[in-house]
């Protein structure tokens, strides 16, 4: 699948810069206090109830995203209390071993693998299939990685791309061997940082898509337009546009909902008008024109 197939049919500008949400998104309140009465024992809220609502919270976030201008969907993991706990429950071979806390006053249950791990239940094709029907655009379907989770494998179609996000830690420690990897796209967390990292992918020159991060996941100040703008001229020192996707650095769940949905508005209404100036040649690209082996 090539970048150019989510190109949407009406888009204004010749260059085209893929905009997209990396997974997590604000739960409505509702959907919280859903999930509460679902998991009291002394509550009659049964396993359909909760179903409608996280399906009516996938719609609300899928068509909020549309809304934003986003190109390529996502349902925000509106099914998934976290990314790590949400799989390892459906995945044999891991224990939990309490909560640990990750950021500000959020905890995880954290799971440990005590045996051989694998799955014979289908949960990430049937989300995939509800996002689909409800979007009108192209949609895709977050999987918590292999070395989170320590063992994943998948078969995957041709006619899928796929893209790593890895946020956080030295990037030089895994660059420029991550170029090896059997996938589409790397989305790397850098504006969290203010790109000081970004020089590691020039040299050896970056080979595949890149995917960056242009608004901070972790900061609740929505960034104006034209700092988005900046970020996302950064990338362009890496990869040429035709190879640029920008996104926020991380999910954005832990973040105010109306916070969440005007940094994207903006980082999509930053990359509608830097292809306009890419259009018309008042921007540079600096990264050098090469292509994967």
């Amino acid at each position: 699948m090539t970048r150019e197939q989510f190109r949407p049919p009406d888009h204004e500008n010749d260059h085209f810069l893929l905009t997209t949400v990396v997974g997590s998104y604000p739960k409505p309140t509702w959907l919280h206090r859903a999930r509460e009465l679902y998991e009291d024992e002394h509550s009659e809220f049964d396993d359909e109830e909760f179903q409608e609502a996280k399906d009516d919270a996938s719609r609300l976030i899928t068509r909020e995203h549309e809304r934003a201008g986003v190109d390529v969907l996502v349902d925000g993991e509106m099914r998934r209390n976290e990314m790590t706990e949400y799989f390892a429950e459906r995945i044999s071979g891991y224990e939990f071993n309490g909560p640990v806390k990750v950021w500000g006053h959020n905890y995880f249950n954290k799971p440990s693998v005590v045996d051989e791990v694998g799955y014979d239940e289908e949960w990430l094709v049937s989300e995939y299939e509800f996002t689909a029907d409800v979007a009108s655009g192209p949609v895709k379907v977050p999987i918590t990685g292999p070395y989170t989770l320590a063992r994943c494998t998948a078969d995957v179609p041709d006619d899928v791309r796929l893209g790593l996000h890895v946020c956080y830690g030295d990037y030089s420690r895994i660059y420029p061997e991550i170029l090896q990897f059997p996938v589409d796209e790397f989305d790397v967390e850098l504006c969290n940082g203010d790109y000081e990292q970004l020089d590691v992918f020039t040299e050896p020159p970056f080979t595949k898509d890149l995917g960056l991060g242009v608004v901070d996941a972790h900061d609740a100040n929505v960034e104006p337009v034209q700092e988005i703008k900046r970020n996302i001229k950064r990338g362009l020192e890496v990869v040429p546009p035709e190879r640029l996707t920008v996104s926020p650095d991380c999910g954005l769940k832990l973040l105010p909902r109306e916070v969440a949905y005007e940094k994207m508005a903006n980082l999509v209404t930053a990359a509608r008008e830097v292809e306009a100036e890419l259009d018309s040649g008042a921007v540079d690209i600096g990264a050098p024109q090469v292509t994967a082996d």
